[in-house]
């Protein structure tokens, strides 16, 4: 049996914080395009920046926010393991994600801060509901929620310093059901699924560092660690009898499973001018570690011994996905109860040409945003706030796909409220 042969059965999409990573976590942040770390003095501090909660208004500071994420259909046009051309169409997905943020008032005369937030850095989901895309990607769902306490210090009236510590909670399903090619020559076909669920908890750490030289000069730098999530649970595995002439006899599997998937290192620089005008231009670069992620390896209890089931399930998948490099602008215009903003991001995909496959058919895309905040009075405020991600069109000729995607386009629509006291 020819390794590799088989269609990849394994998700580099399990994890969906790559092409799909989330770091929008809240009003603002849809607004700017996330290009609110050296200028930001709202409670999202507490997640984008938080050595900023020092040098923020002398109060408690809240902020809930409700966003809801819209994936448009991505398509596939081309060969499939050298069969077809097919034209192929994932399923449009639609998520609603909530996001808290608090920054408190300075703890005594050191000017200390204590923030918190809850968001999702990443998640969503890929479904394929026709062969031969279902056959390895059917769905591929992750559910994350991440808790963030962050401690921030005031080093001088220029500098603040701040730690955090991050707690992610994930939560998966990998499902997948149809006929693969499992010998090209002679040529063997096999019907396997796969039906598996799992939960994880794992630990990171972020550290930030806020510079103001000026009033209207502002610099950033954050820092969030490799999370490794360990995600275990159980599965379900069957694969029938390989034909013709039933080759090879069908076998099954059902009991625990688990798999390792770095969620990268992220390292972002910011810098932030404010006109006269009350206009304000961030500019981010942002480098997210994923050569970390070099290859998929779920496990079990015992190895699997069925050959189909091994090559499908078992078999380590190499990824080698890439450092990718990320630019994030931010237009900030203050009135006095009225503020409006506005983003652009440029965005590489981590996924190379050659393990680019239907789990995460990922490529580089061009975002643009806009939104405002309405200060209702001394205490309250609201926002509304929305992006869209354009897709790049990619053709991709690896071992198994030999064709162009399309599509994939995400929409987002935050509201969010906050509140000081």
């Amino acid at each position: 049996m020819k390794k590799g042969v088989l269609l990849s059965l394994c998700a580099g999409s399990i994890l969906l914080a790559g092409g799909y990573k989330i770091p929008e976590t809240s009003t603002n942040a849809v607004a700017l395009g996330s290009a609110n770390i050296a200028h930001n003095h709202s409670a999202d501090a507490a997640y984008y920046n938080p050595a900023n909660m020092v040098f923020m208004d002398d109060k408690h500071q809240i902020e809930v926010n409700v966003m809801h994420i819209g994936l448009d259909k991505v398509k596939y046009n081309g060969k499939v393991s050298g069969t077809g051309p097919y034209p192929l169409e994932s399923e449009k997905e639609s998520f609603v994600v909530p996001s808290l943020h608090y920054v408190s008032k300075p703890l005594g005369e050191s000017g200390a801060r204590v923030g918190v937030s809850i968001a999702s850095p990443g998640g969503l989901s890929k479904r394929w509901k026709t062969e031969p895309a279902k056959t390895s990607a059917e769905e591929f769902t992750l559910k994350t929620v991440e808790i963030n306490p962050t401690a921030a210090f005031k080093v001088s009236n220029t500098i603040g310093f701040a730690v955090g510590f991050r707690i992610v909670d994930s939560h998966g399903v990998v499902k997948s059901n149809g006929t693969a090619i499992v010998n090209p020559s002679p040529t063997l076909y096999s019907t396997v699924s796969r039906d598996m669920t799992g939960d994880g908890l794992d630990f990171g750490y972020n550290l930030a560092l806020s510079y103001k030289p000026q009033k209207n000069l502002e610099f950033g730098v954050t820092y969030r660690s490799k999370i490794n999530l360990q995600i275990d649970g159980h599965a379900n595995l069957n694969a029938t009898a390989s034909t013709p002439l039933a080759i090879i006899p069908a076998g099954s599997y059902s009991g625990d499973s688990g798999v390792s998937i770095p969620l990268p290192a992220t390292l972002a620089i910011a810098g932030a001018y404010t006109f006269p005008t009350k206009t304000t231009l961030e500019v981010v670069f942002e480098r997210t570690y994923w050569s970390a992620y070099k290859s998929l390896d779920f496990t079990y209890p015992t190895p699997l011994a069925h050959p189909v089931l091994k090559a499908a399930f078992d078999d380590s998948k190499p990824k080698n996905w890439d450092d990718t490099t990320t630019w994030r602008f931010g237009l900030t215009q203050e009135f006095n109860r009225v503020t409006l903003m506005a983003g652009l991001v440029i965005d590489d995909t981590p996924v190379p040409e050659s393990t680019l496959s239907f789990e995460l058919p990922d490529t580089n895309t061009v975002a643009y945003s806009v939104g405002g905040r309405y200060k209702l009075n001394e205490n309250w405020d609201i926002a509304l706030a929305g992006l869209y991600s354009k897709h790049k069109n990619r053709n991709v000729t690896n071992s198994s796909l030999s064709g162009t995607f399309s599509g994939g386009d995400i929409t987002l629509i935050s509201a969010g409220v906050g509140y000081k006291f």
